[in-house]
């Protein structure tokens, strides 16, 4: 939405005459990259993307799109799912399957215990429960 108006504005300015110090032009032009640049990043990210559906799925094992909760030492519980990085949302506890924790619990089962370092210091979590989201009917 945004491209389209640059692109007017760069082609409005160009009409004015010398480019070179033409200073709407110059900077037109350089956000077209910016713009340019980040459409081909995102094409890319969507080209790559795999979805997974983990709806429905078993077992104790922590997986991509688990709902994991955890217990710390302090005995505060602590729930997230895991997620993509695209996907990551703390309003619903969406962590990222590569952050700290996230990378810490894959492959893990319920009652394992497992370290890792945050910015806050090592915390030590316990898994007490591994689900995955209902199907919907």
């Amino acid at each position: 939405m945004e491209r389209p108006r640059v692109v007017q504005e760069v082609a409005d300015a160009a009409a004015q005459g010398d480019r070179s110090e033409n200073a709407e032009y110059i900077y037109g032009k350089r956000r077209l990259r910016e713009i340019d640049r980040r459409m081909r990043f995102l094409g890319q990210r969507i080209d790559a993307a795999v979805i997974v559906d983990a709806r429905g799925q078993t077992g104790e094992r922590v997986r991509f799109g688990a709902i994991v909760t955890c217990e710390a030492a302090d005995g505060l519980r602590h729930t997230w799912q895991l997620v993509g990085e695209d996907e990551i949302d703390t309003a619903t506890n969406c962590i990222s399957f590569r952050a700290p924790i996230g990378a810490a619990l894959l492959g893990k089962e319920t009652d394992d215990s497992i370290k890792v370092r945050t910015p806050m210091g090592v915390r030590e979590l316990t898994i007490i429960a591994v689900r995955f989201p209902p199907l919907e009917p």
